[in-house]
């Protein structure tokens, strides 16, 4: 078959809960996940992983802010580059010692990536997602007034920083990332959306100070290959309207009119699926065929069409 999937796998598929949160608890929680990314490469896909980083870049952060009195602090970019290093390393270790169960001769390898944003979006000017750790008013306004930080108080729980969250234009490593897929390569690119940068007039890439959506992201690495699905794997099997009410309904297939209006009519939430769709909708409406949303464990089930929800382009 030889087909390409880009399969998005969530930051926080990494954290079981609060009490596992550890590298090796990260580390197992990445093996399982792995288990089912390689089931589907024994079915005979080709697949991109990339994954999201924010829980791991709030743990950077907050390890930087506690030792600026000994060390320098960590730029967000940099946070960015460090989590895809360390999560790639974790799903390459994983996926090397699935292949070897399955007698598959594979070989799963990273792509530190960086995606050029505009900078001159509107995200730069009002910045709204949140990172890092939550603080007092007083020791928010030091931030303010000291790193030119923009901070917002988080429904009673304290002050947290604001960082822009521009949308992905361009992937830099694009060839780079092809070149390895068409040589039979697993990769895991575009990392927690990847590591913004701007263009400077000499063409020059700059690091910023954001933060991309990894589905955006992700979705963007599907369109630029082109791969024939986008997965997104998320917590649920299936995505649902009216969800946890008494009238909710899961949806086997989507058309893109419908994912439209119930996205407007308000059924995923800004937090949760909102971005999961949108994202699903943006790869279709850019030349994608189908889109998928299930939970890890049913990877190679939701490709057959056995489960999950499936948005595709209307013929």
């Amino acid at each position: 078959m030889n087909k390409v999937a880009v399969v998005a796998v969530g930051g926080n598929a990494l954290i079981v809960d609060e009490k596992h949160r550890t590298v090796p608890d990260q580390y197992l929680a990445a093996a399982e996940c792995m288990r089912h990314i390689a089931e589907m490469i024994q079915t005979g896909w080709k697949v991109v992983v990339t994954h999201g980083n924010g829980p791991q870049i709030g743990f950077i952060l907050r390890r930087s802010e506690i030792a600026r009195h000994e060390l320098h602090e960590v730029p967000l970019d940099s946070c960015g580059a460090d989590t895809q290093g360390a999560i790639g390393y974790m799903f390459q270790r994983a996926l090397h010692n699935e292949f070897k169960q399955r007698g598959l001769n594979r070989q799963a390898v990273t792509v530190v990536t960086q995606v050029l944003v505009d900078k001159n979006a509107p995200a730069f000017q009002k910045p709204t997602k949140p990172i890092g750790s939550f603080m007092s008013e007083a020791d928010a306004q030091v931030k303010i007034a000291k790193e030119g930080w923009t901070m917002v108080e988080d429904a009673g729980r304290g002050w947290r920083r604001v960082v822009a969250s521009p949308k992905p234009q361009r992937i830099i490593e694009r060839d780079a990332i092809h070149a390895l897929i068409e040589e039979n390569f697993v990769v895991i690119a575009v990392g927690g959306g990847g590591i913004p940068v701007i263009e400077n007039e000499h063409g020059d890439l700059t690091g910023m100070e954001a933060v991309i959506d990894k589905d955006y992201g992700g979705a963007l690495m599907a369109n630029s290959l082109p791969a024939e699905v986008f997965v997104i794997a998320t917590a649920v099997e299936k995505v649902a309207i009216n969800f946890n009410k008494p009238n909710q309904q899961w949806l086997d297939r989507l058309t893109v009119a419908e994912a439209q209006q119930y996205l407007a009519e308000g059924h995923f939430a800004k937090g949760s699926m909102g971005p999961k769709i949108e994202a699903a909708l943006q790869f279709i409406e850019r030349g994608g065929q189908t889109a998928i949303i299930t939970n890890p464990e049913n990877l190679t089930r939701a490709l057959a069409g056995e489960t999950g929800t499936r948005i595709e382009r209307t013929p």
